[in-house]
Parts: C-alpha cells; sequence; structure tokens
C-alpha cells in the first residue's frame, strides 16, 4: 500500500473536483472536518485506512476506481517525469503568493517522498501549517525568513533548512523580489 500514499491526496481533490463538491460538503459526507480533507487532499498527511474508506464512499465510488488513478509500484529502473507532465498544486486556498510547482514524488519501502519548487512573491501571506512529513528547503533563489514554532531563521540562496513538518511553520517574504525553494517531503508510513 506504500506506493499508493503520495498520490492519495491529488487523487482524492481530483474527483472531488470533478463531482463538483466543496471541501465542506465532502468533509460532511465523510463525518470528518474541513480541516482534515485539506490536509490531506494538499499532501499535508496522510488518512488513516478508515477515514480514506469513508472519503471514498463519501464520493459515491468503488475504492477500486479511486486506485486506478493512483500511482502502482514498477520494477523500473529509473523514473521520468518530463517538465510538461509537471503539474501547479494548490496548497493552501487562503495564501496568497505561493506558488507550488509538483515536480515529483514516490513511496518506497516505508518512506513517502514528494518534492515541489515553491516560488514565494513579494507581500506573499499565509498562516503556519503543520504536516505530517520532515521538511527539507533549499533556497535557489532570494531570500526568505523561516518561522518554525516560535523560532526564525533567515536562508539565503544557496542555504537549507530540515525541520519536523508537525512544529507549525510558515515562510515570510523578506524581500521584494521572488524567493524559489526546493522542497522536499519525507512521509514515513
Amino acid at each position: 500500500m506504500n506506493d499508493f500514499l503520495i498520490g492519495i491526496g491529488k487523487r482524492l481533490k481530483d474527483i472531488r473536483k470533478k463531482n463538483n463538491l466543496t471541501i465542506n460538503e465532502l468533509a460532511f459526507r465523510a463525518n470528518v472536518s474541513n480541516g482534515l480533507v485539506s490536509r490531506i487532499e494538499n499532501g499535508r498527511t496522510i488518512p488513516s485506512l478508515p477515514v480514506l474508506l469513508e472519503l471514498i464512499q463519501s464520493l459515491d465510488i468503488d475504492a477500486s476506481f479511486f486506485f486506478e488513478g493512483v500511482e502502482k509500484k514498477s520494477n523500473s529502473k529509473f523514473i521520468h517525469l518530463p517538465k510538461e507532465n509537471q503539474q501547479v498544486i494548490e496548497k493552501e486556498v487562503e495564501a496568497e503568493g505561493f506558488k507550488y510547482m509538483h515536480i515529483f514524488s514516490k513511496s518506497l519501502h516505508s518512506l513517502g517522498f514528494e518534492a515541489v519548487l515553491l516560488t514565494l512573491e513579494p507581500n506573499s501571506k499565509r498562516e503556519k501549517v503543520i504536516t505530517d512529513a520532515w521538511e527539507f528547503k533549499y533556497i535557489l533563489k532570494g531570500e526568505v525568513k523561516y518561522i518554525i514554532d516560535n523560532e526564525e531563521v533567515i536562508l539565503k540562496e544557496g542555504d537549507s533548512l530540515y525541520f519536523n513538518g508537525k512544529f507549525p511553520h510558515v515562510p515570510v517574504s523578506i524581500s521584494n523580489e521572488s524567493c524559489v525553494m526546493l522542497v522536499l517531503y519525507f512521509y514515513t508510513a
């Protein structure tokens, strides 16, 4: 089942939108919180099996149909993801100036892995979030202030940061230029 973990949130969001359901409607049907559905869809948490099955049932689809669109185990020697297959993803609806570009995800053994490029625009804003992942940030361009729990660190081009995403955190724009960072999420099953 580990190979399915990374694609679950994206698949859930795709089917929900195709069925013209809001996050609120799906959450109500599944008897879970809006926040939980949002965190699952945005790759910030992986649902328990009972919650996942309840969400699938609430979409009025078969579990087999749900998993058709989720990555399956492969014995390939490598994975190639062409640039044109990369997708912009929406992590937080209420965030301004945050652009996430999904570039890769894979589950290997008991470790799930996702890579995104985050462009943080000047004057961007978002509340602190938590994730069920260890996070690695590498600044490709610009500078940013990262707030993790109640501590702050300034990151400049070439700097990296690694932390437990279970601590509330947020990047804050501190210049009038965009900041571009490679973000790696490491999930354990």
